[in-house]
């Protein structure tokens, strides 16, 4: 991990959440901040952040709903560390778990994340297949970006696992790999609702907003795209809005 000079501390939601993290290999932004405006959680509720980084996106959470029960997993002990303290400097309660999300349920259980114990999971999965992308030469950043083909339908299968029945999964991934995720999703999960992200409205998708329920037996619904940048390549005034923490996306309303 970088020494103390190689860190940045950002602000987010605004100045109301503020991280530190590294200033080389993955970086929170959009995306963390996008999936944290996707989140149906209420006070109370049990929050788990599957490959949460340094907390960005659980942390937003948990600055926008108030006093969730949040877990932060992440595999890399030096970005724990960072989200152990991004989270008592931002005064947010939340327990940070080492953990590798694809571990057997013994080692779950054995970190507290017990079957059906949680309301909400939440993730930004590694969504590079290595064997179709090059991988970064950023060791950080290669954790962060890549994984087998297997780790998507891994980390699903783990959030069904400690989601209560009725408990809900969002998550953000490649616009291209769509009918990875709802492949993934077919086993145990329903009442689907797909968001399309756009860098512009001329160019295809980038990125799905995808919420599932466990055991959810509603249609799947398809939201309107939502579309970062307006023509003079600016953020959009709802995209500018969300990234302020103000308003949530439709995922986020039950």
């Amino acid at each position: 991990m970088s020494e103390a000079g190689e860190f940045t501390e950002d602000a987010f939601l605004g100045g109301r959440l503020r991280l530190r993290q590294p200033k080389s290999g993955h970086r929170a932004g959009h995306d963390a901040m996008l999936l944290a405006a996707s989140i149906p959680a209420r006070p109370g509720d049990r929050v788990v952040d599957f490959g949460a980084g340094v907390g960005a996106a659980g942390l937003a959470v948990a600055a926008r709903v108030g006093a969730v029960d949040l877990v932060l997993v992440e595999i890399d002990a030096a970005l724990a560390r960072l989200a152990r303290g991004n989270a008592d400097a931002n005064a947010i309660a939340a327990e940070i778990i080492v953990l590798d999300v694809t571990s057997q349920a013994s080692a779950f259980a054995a970190a507290g994340l017990v079957a059906d114990s949680a309301d909400v999971v939440l993730m930004n999965p590694p969504f590079n297949d290595g064997a179709r992308h090059r991988a970064s030469p950023d060791k950080a950043r290669q954790i962060a970006h890549q994984a087998p083909a297997a780790t998507l339908e891994s980390w699903i299968g783990a959030s069904r696992r400690i989601l209560k029945s009725g408990g809900a999964l969002t998550l953000i991934w490649r616009a291209d790999g769509l009918a990875e995720v709802l492949a993934a999703l077919d086993r145990g999960f329903g009442s689907l609702k797909v968001l399309p992200v756009h860098g512009n409205a001329a160019a295809p998708a980038i990125r799905v907003l995808v919420s599932a329920v466990k055991g959810g037996r509603a249609p799947t619904e398809i939201h309107a795209a939502l579309v970062l940048n307006d023509e003079s390549a600016l953020p959009n005034k709802q995209v500018a809005e969300l990234l302020a923490g103000k308003g949530v996306l439709p995922l986020a309303i039950p």
